[in-house]
């Protein structure tokens, strides 16, 4: 069995007419969350109907898609995954029949108990049809066991592990459920009497949609044509919080508020903290694009230093991060920045990155720099180095990937070969959020994980990744 680790983007709407135009926007404005695949469930309270396909979402759902997906109620997703997982199969929402009748699911997260549930279920010869740990969900679901609960969601729930976000639909509801957690973020709102659901407030701004609140970690919100009902499925006050920080650094876009924090203050608190804690000497700050744009303004705030573009952006190529393969994203920067030479010629740049994962994307983008004139390069990270995978849904999995993992920052720079390089440290980071250390899940920084973790699943995921993103050696052969 292969899990898939993937990171996704949510929207879901109950009682509108133009329900599935509207799921299409919202999983639009969240397309920097998924670019593998999207999907639409809709329902007109009897039949649910669904349409999912490969690529962006203007790619994966057309015109005359979105006209055989009648009724008032939809969910979608938008999804990308590790290498080898991309298949039509398993884009989401999945949609099953059964004996609990018709019901659809889409995901955001990773279960870690997946792989022995899977297994359990495979013995007593259920079969699965795709490689996704969310499918785990609708076998539960139509289990017995679980469907003479007094509560059978709840019941399932209870028996899962990890991080995950849920939009489930039936023919007559939406339940919109986010874990005891709360590591990945999920929001509500309201469209004139509708209820939203989203995992960034970004969509309800291209939707006209007022946020209202966050789902809250261990709950399950009810969306019907008669309005919002709640309940919980784990106590208030357990287990401990713990909400994605890199969700603030890096996935979320500037625009939203997650976490009820917003995205574009926390990241320019970090780039004004990472100017206090490693200052240079030098002509112009400029941001990697576009995702260390608001960490490089606080830079430049703090600092004194002149804010300017180093880089022009095509904006018609995806994010490189989550692309499938090394060589793709090395591809996707080259096709994706291009250094403006009239800028950064003869100049001693601080070029300020919001996370250094693999290492192999930076240094090309450090080549580039050099390659246009740059006199002297440093090189500021507004986040602290990576030495640990991330279980619970975003692409870096094992040490062997990680740039910092058993490496000091002197060796890193000189494979970057920068001029010099700093990374904003783990308390300069959770300052820069309201709740502290406390309430957020900082495991790729610290090897701290708050969600115990099945060893069949950390086996599985190293079985499934086989290649080495980062194993010693640049593009030139260089080692750190």
């Amino acid at each position: 069995m292969s899990s898939l680790h993937h990171h996704c983007g949510l929207f879901g709407i109950m009682d509108r007419p133009d329900a599935a135009e509207l799921t299409y926007l919202g999983l639009y404005a969240q397309q920097h969350r998924g670019q593998e695949s999207a999907g639409i469930c809709c329902s007109d309270g009897t039949t649910i109907r669904r349409h999912a396909g490969m690529g962006l979402v203007t790619e994966a759902i057309r015109a005359e898609d979105l006209r055989g997906l009648s009724g008032s109620a939809a969910i979608g997703h938008v999804r990308y995954s590790t290498t080898g997982s991309c298949s039509v199969s398993n884009a989401q929402p999945l949609l099953a029949s059964a004996a609990m009748g018709h019901a659809a699911v889409c995901h955001n997260g990773n279960l870690v108990n997946a792989v022995a549930l899977r297994e359990d279920y495979e013995r007593r010869g259920r079969i699965f049809t795709t490689t996704s740990d969310t499918e785990v969900i609708l076998h539960m679901l139509a289990d017995l066991e679980y469907r003479e609960q007094p509560d059978p969601l709840a019941a399932v729930l209870r028996h899962l592990a990890g991080s995950f976000c849920l939009l489930l639909m039936y023919p007559d509801r939406i339940e919109a459920v986010r874990d005891p957690s709360g590591n990945r973020p999920l929001c509500l709102g309201r469209l004139g009497d509708a209820w939203v659901v989203a995992s960034e407030t970004c969509a309800f701004d291209l939707v006209n949609a007022r946020y209202e609140r966050d789902v809250e970690p261990g709950e399950i919100v009810t969306l019907t044509a008669r309005g919002l009902r709640s309940r919980r499925f784990a106590p208030a006050e357990s287990p401990r919080r713990a909400s994605c920080i890199f969700e603030l650094i890096y996935f979320a876009d500037p625009s939203s508020e997650i976490f009820e924090e917003s995205v574009h203050l926390v990241r320019r608190a970090m780039g004004a903290a990472l100017a206090r804690e490693a200052p240079a000497d030098a002509d112009l700050v400029i941001p990697v694009p576009n995702c260390a744009r608001c960490a490089a303004l606080g830079y430049h705030e703090e600092s004194g230093i002149p804010l300017g573009r180093g880089f022009t952006t095509n904006h018609y190529v995806g994010r490189s991060f989550i692309q499938p393969s090394q060589s793709i994203r090395d591809l996707t920067v080259r096709l994706k920045l291009n250094p403006i030479r009239g800028s950064v010629e003869g100049k001693r740049l601080v070029v300020v990155e919001d996370s250094v994962v693999r290492g192999t994307t930076t240094r090309g983008k450090m080549q580039s720099l050099r390659d246009a004139g740059a006199r002297e390069i440093h090189l500021r990270v507004a986040s602290p180095p990576i030495r640990h995978p991330c279980y619970y849904g975003i692409d870096f999995p094992r040490k062997e990937e990680l740039i910092a993992e058993g490496r000091e920052v002197e060796e890193i720079r000189r494979f970057l070969d920068v001029d010099s390089l700093a990374y904003l440290s783990l308390e300069g980071m959770v300052s820069c959020v309201r709740v502290g250390a406390e309430g957020y899940c900082t495991a790729c920084f610290t090897g701290d994980y708050p969600i115990p973790i099945d060893a069949r699943f950390t086996k599985n995921v190293f079985e499934r990744n086989q290649l080495t993103f980062f194993d010693g050696a640049g593009d030139d052969g260089a080692t750190p």
